[in-house]
């Protein structure tokens, strides 16, 4: 189960205070908790600062990358950041991400595609924000023939479905799930991740959501999740969720995560 970690997001209000200020030790620190918690990757975002986030998410990267040698996941939806960041990045990172608009395809595929990078593809075009399982699963379908004849193999691409919070969409979690298993089903090779906090957005203990739509995606086949490794009651959710669907094989995934402190 691949982890994106997601806490150094500028949408978040003291990391933009973080960024704006250059305060360096405090997103060090973010950084460093995150990598010691079990991400595999950093998430690095700093899309609110519209017409200076090249500026700031460069210094991001330079810092992030000065605590941890995990590989970084490039967050913006616009192809000149991405491939501003690009020659920053240590090793082969991962970009958030593309969609189905012509604009996000033709800037960043060709991109993931020179740097051979994994990419999260939203099931998102121009007109449809894919709320239906079979919009959702149509949507992927498009993603596919579009990273393939691109020459990206398949093993790269991560299909968010795009779950909706369930105080609004009722219905989106298990319209999310649905299409969590038929895509990984129908197409052989392809990932799939989501936004975990989405879900639960406007609903009270809005972790214990997370932590129940978490554990039912992976019984339908989520291989990876944006989240916060912090969370350590998330976190744990995740390992055993990962016994249950036979995928820690004698539970040594599990037995080490425990031994290491990372959950309660």
């Amino acid at each position: 189960m691949l982890i994106i970690a997601e806490r150094i997001n500028s949408s978040r209000k003291y990391i933009a205070q973080a960024i704006s200020s250059r305060n360096k030790a405090f997103v060090e620190s973010e950084a460093k908790a995150q990598a010691e918690a079990g991400a595999d990757y950093i998430d690095v975002n700093a899309g609110t600062f519209v017409g200076e986030e090249a500026e700031h998410l460069k210094w991001v990267v330079e810092v992030v990358q000065g605590v941890t040698d995990l590989p970084l996941c490039v967050d913006s939806p616009d192809p000149e950041v991405i491939k501003a960041m690009l020659p920053l990045v240590h090793k082969t990172p991962m970009i958030n991400s593309i969609t189905l608009e012509p604009t996000r395809l033709e800037g960043i595929l060709p991109l993931v595609a020179e740097h051979k990078a994994k990419v999260i593809g939203l099931c998102q075009s121009e007109d449809t924000m894919a709320e239906t399982a079979e919009e959702k699963v149509r949507l992927a379908y498009e993603l596919v023939k579009e990273v393939t004849e691109a020459g990206i193999p398949l093993d790269d691409l991560y299909i968010d479905p795009l779950v909706y919070p369930v105080a609004t969409n009722p219905q989106s979690a298990l319209a999310t799930m649905e299409a969590i298993e038929r895509i990984m089903k129908e197409f052989p090779g392809v990932h799939t991740t989501c936004g975990l906090t989405n879900v639960s957005y406007g609903v009270p203990n809005r972790k214990l959501v997370n932590r129940a739509f978490l554990t039912a995606a992976i019984s339908r086949g989520l291989d990876s999740a944006i989240l916060d490794p912090t969370d350590k009651q998330l976190y744990g959710a995740l390992k055993a969720s990962l016994i249950v669907v036979g995928r820690d094989e004698y539970c040594m995934e599990y037995i080490s995560a425990f031994r290491e402190g990372r959950f309660e």
